[in-house]
């Protein structure tokens, strides 16, 4: 099974935030993939256990929450590349 969302909170309150996360959570905890599209960073590291970033219609890099912070995804947000050994691509 797969569940693709887009932007899951955009507009959303707190606490209806909390709930979508913990849903995703669930789902993929219960053996779904959940493929998350999201601008919102602090979103896609507490969500995700693998974060591709695309750039110009290309991974740019793949890696995971523990290895990564937001100002890197930043880098690899605008083209730019990573360390050999924080991405995987």
């Amino acid at each position: 099974d797969l569940l693709i969302v887009s932007q899951p909170t955009r507009g959303l309150d707190v606490g209806a935030i909390e709930y979508i996360h913990k849903r995703l959570i669930q789902e993929r905890d219960n053996g779904k993939a959940v493929l998350v599209v999201s601008f919102e960073l602090d979103e896609i590291l507490n969500v995700s256990d693998r974060i591709a970033v695309i750039h110009d219609g290309k991974i740019q890099g793949i890696v995971t929450p523990e290895t990564t912070n937001k100002q890197e995804l930043g880098v690899l947000m605008a083209g730019g590349e990573l360390e050999k050994e924080k991405s995987d691509v």
